[in-house]
């Protein structure tokens, strides 16, 4: 997908203040159990086609309004994917600024965990 200027801009200033991990370490993490959260931002009809094994849906549209409900801990550790990495980053930005200081987004989103052949839901 070709994203518009404004917008590559915009997430080029949120990933200088993000954490990032590529899928492979995200998987990992995931393994180990360190990651309590991990969360799909995508829009509701991406995550109903599918997602990664083991992910909850909190959409970007909705992850400021509805965050602290579903993890009113901001020390938890939170691992956010999109589709490509791009609204992660945006979505990881507005989390830490809301004050939650272990959130990571997953560099290459749910396209890089299909490509690495990582579990699947449908």
């Amino acid at each position: 997908m070709k994203h518009n200027p404004g917008f590559l801009k915009l997430v080029d200033e949120a990933r200088a203040r993000v954490k990032e991990c590529t899928v492979a370490q995200a998987k990992a993490r995931l393994d180990r159990g360190e990651v309590l959260y991990f969360l799909d931002v995508r829009e509701d009809a991406e995550f109903a086609k599918d997602h990664a094994k083991g992910a909850r849906h909190l959409g970007k549209g909705i992850i400021e309004r509805d965050v602290e409900t579903y993890i009113p801990n901001k020390e938890e550790a939170i691992l956010l994917y999109c589709g490509g990495g791009y609204r992660s980053i945006l979505a990881a930005d507005a989390l830490q600024r809301m004050g939650y200081v272990n959130v990571v987004s997953m560099d290459g989103g749910i396209k890089g965990w299909r490509d690495a052949g990582y579990p699947i839901e449908h």
